[in-house]
């Protein structure tokens, strides 16, 4: 296991308590007296610090390389199920994102979402997470595939934003994100988003306009990551902190302001802790969201999903 800065406290503890176990397991002492308060010690430490977390510290937790990303995901949701479809009959397949249909509960889903990577060599053959245009456009096939087929889709957003490099830029990729946007608000079958870390810029918006959004706990959604924002107003990535507190992108924040409806509960530490809980947890949520969408008129849902964003951003003075 890895530990971020403000987890180190927590790191000493297990040491602590590892220790004290294996001087029980190689001596006669009697250390069950010992083990129980470094125990409960860990659990008051850990509570406290997850507690009070800064959003800086939250979109730290969305990094975790610990952290569960999209493939994990679809593998303890749809177990052997999950068929991946490729390409998007235009340019290439983009690995950064990935695409498939496969069974929750017994329901057939078509699942689409962002690929990082979980090591180096993976991470540069997922381009990071960072999609390219065929990437999007990819996502837009399935998905309207699914349309066809009456198939609601499930959308998994995990990006630090659509790839900004200038093949990119001149294959489209503000088309092909904005087409994306258009097309989701008026497809014909139900949508339901999960943010399972992070939800940057219009790389996650491209794949992220649904009937039902949830956010995982420790993610965050903004139009910009904090490191870009303070290179732009600072001129430095040392203000990071003090802009993720002014870009209001953590889940209760987004919850308070009506951008999503509903925050998925982590275990306590994060998702990387007790995966097997997180999972779960998420397959709860999907199931609660398309039982709530699915006996709905395509002229309701549709009408609804138009409303819902259309009331966003409303304000009185």
């Amino acid at each position: 296991m890895e530990y971020l800065d403000f987890e180190l406290p927590i790191k000493e503890l297990e040491d602590q308590l590892d220790k004290c176990q294996i001087i029980g397991q190689e001596s006669d002492v009697d250390v069950t007296n010992t083990c129980k308060q470094i125990n409960k010690k860990l659990e008051d430490t850990k509570r406290k610090i997850y507690k009070n977390l800064t959003a800086w510290q939250r979109v730290q937790l969305s990094r975790h390389p610990n952290r569960p990303y999209t493939l994990d995901h679809v593998k303890a949701l749809c177990g052997d199920t999950f068929l991946e479809l490729h390409g998007d009959r235009g340019f290439k397949d983009d690995k950064a994102m990935i695409g498939g249909l496969g069974k929750i509960g017994g329901q057939s889903f078509m699942i689409i979402g962002q690929q990082k990577g979980i090591n180096m060599k993976m991470r540069q053959y997922r381009n990071f997470g960072m999609a390219n245009p065929e990437g999007y456009r990819k996502a837009l096939r399935l998905m309207k595939m699914a349309e066809k087929f009456g198939i609601p889709v499930l959308s998994l957003v995990d990006t630090p934003g659509a790839f900004p490099g200038i093949e990119a830029e001149e294959r489209g990729q503000g088309e092909a994100i904005a087409r994306n946007i258009f097309e989701m608000v008026r497809l014909k079958v139900p949508i339901i988003v999960v943010i399972v870390g992070e939800g940057a810029s219009g790389g996650a918006l491209g794949i992220g306009v649904g009937d039902r959004v949830y956010m995982m706990e420790n993610s965050w959604y903004s139009v910009i990551s904090p490191e870009n924002c303070s290179s732009i107003l600072w001129r430095s990535w040392s203000h990071k902190e003090e802009a993720a507190e002014a870009l209001k992108l953590t889940s209760t924040d987004m919850k308070k302001q009506k951008l999503v409806d509903d925050i998925i509960p982590e275990p306590l530490g994060g998702a990387h802790f007790d995966r097997e809980t997180a999972f779960k947890t998420v397959e709860q949520y999907i199931m609660k969201g398309f039982n709530e969408l699915k006996d709905l008129s395509t002229q309701e849902l549709v009408a609804q999903r138009m409303d819902k964003y259309c009331n966003m951003g409303e304000f009185k003075e």
